[in-house]
C-alpha cells in the first residue's frame, strides 16, 4: 500500500498522543498546529525514537511497526533521514565529511542521492572545505540536510527546520527548500507552525491539535476549508499555484499567471516560466460588484461567491472561486449587506500588490 500510514499511542505526563492518519506516500506534508499539539512527538514516534509508543506504521508498503505483532524495526534500519530544529554536525569534520558521513554507510547499492548533485540542489559546493564553526545558522542547517538526503532514505522527516534562524537566514534556506520540494522523489513530513513555510514547499496538510489529527488533505483545499480554525485564524488566506509570465523594470513589477487570470506583485528574482506558489492573505482582498475605474489596486479577478460564514460581531469570512481557485477575503457585517453578498453571485476580488511578499 502506497502512503504513510500510521496509528500511535503515546503517553507522557498530561500529554497524550492518539494519532492515526494515511498521508501521501511522495511530496511535501507539513504537520501543522500549535506549540504543544503533538507533532514533534508523532515525528518521533514514525522515527522509532519512542519505543513506549504503541501502535503501527506502515511506509509505502513496508511495515515498520506493528505492536500487536511484536514487531518493532528500531531506528538506524528504517531509512530514514531526520533534520533537527538546530543542525547537529560532527565539529571535527569539515563539510565534506559530514556529508559523506552517512552516505558512507549506506551500501552502494542502496544509495540514490550523490555528493555534487546534493551540493548543487542546496548551494553548499563552496562550503565543502569549512568547519561547522565557520558556517551560519543557514549554512548549518543546509549541511545538515545535505547529510540527510545522502543517506538515501526512504522518507525525510524534518522537525521545524527553521524554528532556530532569525528571519534573514530563513530567507537565504528557503529557496533551497522550495528546489528540494520540486525535485524530492521521496516523501517528506515537515514540522512547522509557520504559515509562510506552509505556503511555499507543503502539498499537503495535517492539522495536529490536541495529540491527534485532526484533519488531512491537499494544502490548497485545506486552508480554505471554513469549517477549519486555520481559515478562520487572523492569518488566513489561499495559496495558488503560479507561473512567472514577465517582468516591468520600469515599475519594478512582476506578472504572475494563474487559473483565475494575471496578478501583479512586486519585482522578484524568478525566472520567466518558472512555477511560484504564493500566498493571498483574506485580509488583502475587497469585493466589488462591478469592475472598478482607474484605483491604485491593480489585481482585480472575477470571481463567484461560493460560502459565507460569520467570524465573530461584525466579520464575515467569503470563500470564492476563480475559475476553479480557491480565494478567501474578510470583510465586515456591513460590507456583506451593502454589496448584498449572495452564495452564487459573479463579483470582482481586488487584491493588492503591495501586500503580496514573495
Amino acid at each position: 500500500m502506497s502512503g504513510i500510514n500510521f496509528s500511535f499511542a503515546l503517553k507522557r505526563g498530561d500529554f497524550r498522543l492518539d494519532a492515526e492518519a494515511v498521508l501521501p506516500g511522495l511530496g511535501v506534508t507539513a504537520l501543522f498546529g500549535a506549540s504543544g499539539s503533538g507533532k514533534t512527538s508523532l515525528l518521533r514516534c514514525i522515527a522509532g525514537l519512542e519505543q513506549a509508543c504503541w501502535g503501527r506504521l506502515e511506509v509505502n508498503g513496508e511495515c515498520w511497526q506493528d505492536s500487536d505483532k511484536g514487531l518493532f524495526v528500531p531506528p538506524h534500519q528504517r531509512a530514514i533521514g531526520y533534520v533537527f530544529q538546530e543542525a547537529v554536525l560532527f565539529p571535527h569534520l569539515q563539510v565534506r565529511g559530514n556529508l559523506e558521513y552517512g552516505w558512507r554507510r549506506t551500501p552502494s547499492r542502496e544509495r540514490k542521492g550523490q555528493l555534487d548533485h546534493v551540493c548543487d540542489i542546496l548551494g553548499i559546493a563552496d562550503l565543502l572545505e569549512r568547519y561547522p564553526h565557520q558556517l551560519s545558522g543557514g549554512e548549518k542547517q543546509r549541511v545538515a540536510l545535505g547529510r540527510a538526503l545522502l543517506n538515501s532514505p526512504r522518507l525525510l522527516l524534518m522537525d521545524e527546520p527553521m524554528a532556530a534562524l532569525d528571519r534573514p537566514r530563513k530567507a537565504e534556506i528557503m529557496p533551497y527548500l522550495e528546489r528540494l520540494h520540486a525535485e524530492a522523489d521521496i516523501p517528506v513530513l515537515y514540522v512547522t507552525h509557520d504559515m509562510e513555510e506552509l505556503a511555499r514547499i507543503a502539498d499537503h496538510l495535517a492539522l495536529v491539535e490536541n495529540g491527534r489529527v485532526l484533519k488531512q488533505g491537499p494544502l490548497v483545499e485545506m486552508l480554505v476549508s471554513l469549517d477549519l480554525p486555520i481559515a478562520l485564524d487572523e492569518d488566513a488566506g489561499a495559496v495558488i499555484a503560479t507561473q512567472v509570465t514577465g517582468h516591468d523594470d520600469e515599475y519594478h513589477l512582476t506578472s504572475l499567471h494563474f487559473c483565475g487570470g494575471n496578478i501583479l506583485v512586486g519585482r522578484i528574482n524568478r525566472a520567466v516560466g518558472e512555477s511560484l506558489n504564493i500566498r493571498i492573505h483574506a485580509r488583502d482582498v475587497s469585493l466589488v460588484l462591478q469592475p472598478p475605474g482607474e484605483s491604485s489596486i491593480l489585481n482585480v479577478v472575477e470571481v463567484v461567491v461560493t460560502e459565507i460564514v460569520e467570524q465573530g460581531p461584525g466579520r464575515i469570512m467569503v470563500r470564492l472561486d476563480a475559475s476553479g481557485v480557491p480565494l478567501l477575503a474578510r470583510i465586515t457585517l456591513k460590507s456583506q449587506a451593502k454589496l448584498g453578498l449572495k452564495v452564487g453571485m459573479q463579483i470582482y476580488a481586488q487584491i493588492k500588490s503591495v501586500a503580496l511578499n514573495i
